[in-house]
């Protein structure tokens, strides 16, 4: 079986090359729209299906689809809109324990397992200038919640409880047992 990655997300791509070198990235072009009134923790999970619903596959094929959000006090935080953006979100999250949730779909012509993955991240207090800082640098308006974990904003966390992979993109732990549980696939 060829795995194909239905991202974008160079993070994704490395996460998923520590375990295997043997996939491809082919790009989903998937509404990733919602309704209000989905619940905030199956959004991600719906927006990971429709991505990898919404991507070509062929005899043979895995299609791994995957979303991510950080969700903090009943508000969802994807990618930020623009730096201000981004020093509103992180600003919101200073001091916080925050959830990330990634929506994971692994699917081959007969069968689709989709689910989602929550990690909690506490941030330490942070000041204004450390996220202006943060934000003028690194400008992270490709995140989910503004920052990266494996970049400096690593230095934020205080403490981290669930998969560390996940906040940075892919639940590699729940793929890899997707993988060899529902498809017999096992990249280790």
């Amino acid at each position: 079986m060829k795995l194909v990655l239905a991202s974008k997300s160079p993070r994704r791509r490395e996460i998923l090359g520590m375990v295997t070198k043997d996939f491809s990235v082919r790009v989903s072009d998937a509404d990733e729209s919602y309704g209000e009134s989905t619940p905030l923790a199956e959004v991600p999970r719906l927006l990971a299906q429709r991505k990898a619903e919404a991507t070509p596959i062929f005899e043979n094929e895995v299609i791994i689809g995957c979303d991510t959000v950080v969700v903090y006090d009943g508000e969802l935080m994807g990618k930020p809109k623009d730096k201000a953006d981004a020093i509103r979100m992180l600003t919101r999250l200073s001091g916080t324990t925050h959830e990330v949730i990634s929506g994971l779909c692994v699917r081959t012509n007969e069968k689709s397992c989709s689910c989602s993955v929550t990690t909690y991240v506490k941030f330490r207090e942070l000041t204004r200038n450390e996220i202006e800082n943060y934000v003028n640098t690194y400008n992270p308006v490709d995140k989910a919640g503004a920052y990266g974990i494996q970049e400096s904003a690593g230095a934020f966390v205080e403490k981290i409880d669930g998969d560390f992979y996940n906040v940075v993109g892919l639940p590699l732990c729940k793929l890899c047992q997707i993988l060899k549980d529902e498809l017999g696939i096992e990249l280790l």
